[in-house]
């Protein structure tokens, strides 16, 4: 990996520490591509779809996957696609967010009404 440039220099103390994992981690990783299952602009396009992912956001690796997808003859229309279809991914924090929002503004609301409906019967 690092004689391709697909290394990580964040790796570098993973390997350091333990290398006998990181080889193992490493080459679990890289079977589907050893094996030739998917074609190299798919691997490509998978790889740009983890790097933007929300959840991995590593500039690095979708700089350098989005230059080799390029040089495959991969289409900027395609490389678009995929970083549209992983944008999604981050709409989970409102799939998850606005129910919840909806039900706390409606209990807050229902709290408001009762103080206020408890001031009205301490005046009266």
């Amino acid at each position: 990996m690092r004689a391709s440039g697909t290394w990580n220099p964040l790796w570098d103390n993973l390997y350091e520490w333990d290398p006998e994992w990181t080889e193992q981690f490493m080459t679990m990783g890289s079977t589907p591509i050893r094996r030739g299952v998917f074609t190299p602009q798919f691997v490509e396009l998978l790889s740009i779809a983890i790097d933007a992912a929300c959840t991995h956001m590593y500039s690095p690796g979708v700089r350098r996957h989005i230059r080799a997808a390029l040089e495959l003859g991969v289409t900027r229309q395609e490389i678009l696609t995929v970083l549209e279809m992983v944008s999604v991914l981050g709409i989970h924090a409102c799939n998850i967010g606005a129910p919840i929002l909806a039900e706390e503004l409606e209990a807050f609301e229902r709290r408001s009404r009762d103080r206020s409906e408890d001031r009205s019967e301490q005046t009266n």
